[in-house]
């Protein structure tokens, strides 16, 4: 089997896009992980570019606004139990997108952009 060699520039960063989908994983309990994880995104996402990494990083700042904006329609809704199916479906969204990008970190592929 061939294995990819990963230099240390590389591997701190596939740590730290791991970091982002442990940080996002916990914050399918408590919501506010996810903030710290979106600030390690943008503060970060010059040191990414260019690499396999950017699309994670891209990925993971998609997820977590898309997120955002769900919950906020399903919060508002909720009045009229229509929100709570949405919140439903968008935590299974969310789940989705941190495993589907978990998989492709440690596949050593890109996401789409």
């Amino acid at each position: 089997m061939d294995y990819e060699v990963i230099g240390t520039g590389d591997r701190r960063l596939n740590n730290l896009a791991l970091l982002v989908y442990a940080i996002q994983a916990i914050s399918l309990f408590t919501g506010l992980p996810a903030l710290v994880g979106l600030v390690i995104n943008y503060l970060k996402l010059p040191d990414v570019r260019g690499t396999l990494f950017e699309s994670h990083f891209r990925w993971q700042i998609r997820t977590f606004w898309w997120m955002l904006l769900w919950s906020v329609v399903g919060g508002l809704l909720a009045w009229i139990l229509v929100g709570f199916v949405i919140l439903g479906v968008a935590w299974l969204w969310f789940v989705y997108r941190i495993i589907r990008g978990f998989l492709a970190l440690n596949d050593g592929k890109a996401m789409p952009l």
